[in-house]
């Protein structure tokens, strides 16, 4: 009779487990580029988004572990691409990988891309170094300051805005922001305009010599961006997205990285 039991256990458990594996294999079906894989088109260099370990091999940040949970939830592989900021929305056009991750969703992308529902918000920051004495109330105050920004980014579309507006000062563009906060640090250029994410993760760390000074309203909305007409692969992703904030696994990432909440907010 035990041997009878154990049997059927058996039976059901293995049963329970092919019907999960079947599950996987019709989500993966046909939906991306390379067969069994969730190929991802990311910035790395981009904290405390996607960037290198201390080991200078070990991928990290928020967006990583994100890429990593959308994959086991779709019963894929994750395979990282690193691909220049400004290369990133051509590389998916060019069918270079399946989806491009932190991607701030504006209408002009919208019209040429398929997005998902948002995973995370933010605003715009403007950081300077903590002696530097500067008194920020409003954007329009940058005026006679130097300014830089990350190329192609919502932060130079604002500091673009406020130079149509008539307000005078000094920009440079970089290709990462790593750069930006590098020369803020050198005295190079006296204000970061980034969005809050990654100025709060610099000016957060101990001993940083950074702070932010102004931050906007939270007007941006973060999600993963497809080639136009990949619908099927958007809306398995929009699901595996659903799921993931269901289960808490969103919660969980938000909290190991900022030790905050910065994702419910957009449910």
């Amino acid at each position: 009779m035990k041997q009878a039991c154990k049997a059927v256990f058996c039976f059901f458990v293995l049963s329970f487990l092919c019907v999960g594996c079947a599950k996987k294999a019709e989500r993966r079906q046909g939906l991306t580029i390379k067969d069994g894989a969730l190929t991802v088109g990311v910035e790395i260099g981009y904290p405390p988004m996607e960037y290198y370990d201390t080991d200078g091999k070990t991928l990290i940040g928020f967006d990583i572990e994100l890429a990593k949970a959308l994959a086991e939830t779709l019963g894929l592989q994750v395979d990282y691409i690193d691909v220049a900021w400004e290369a990133i929305m051509p590389g998916l056009d060019a069918n270079r990988y399946d989806m491009a991750i932190n991607i701030t969703i504006l209408p002009v992308r919208q019209a040429k891309y398929n997005f998902t529902r948002p995973y995370i918000d933010s605003s715009i920051t403007i950081a300077a170094l903590k002696d530097s004495g500067f008194a920020i109330e409003k954007p329009e105050d940058i005026a006679g300051y130097s300014v830089c920004y990350q190329v192609d980014t919502t932060a130079q579309y604002f500091t673009e805005r406020l130079s149509e507006q008539g307000v005078g000062f000094t920009s440079y563009s970089y290709d990462k922001i790593l750069n930006c906060f590098d020369d803020l640090s050198l005295k190079r250029v006296d204000l970061v305009v980034v969005d809050n994410i990654v100025a709060f993760d610099y000016a957060g760390k101990e001993n940083s010599p950074y702070e932010v000074i102004w931050q906007g309203p939270s007007d941006e909305y973060i999600g993963i961006c497809l080639k136009k007409g990949n619908d099927a692969l958007t809306n398995a992703l929009n699901n595996a997205l659903d799921e993931l904030f269901e289960n808490g696994t969103m919660l969980q990432i938000s909290q190991k990285i900022f030790n905050r909440d910065l994702v419910s907010p957009v449910r």
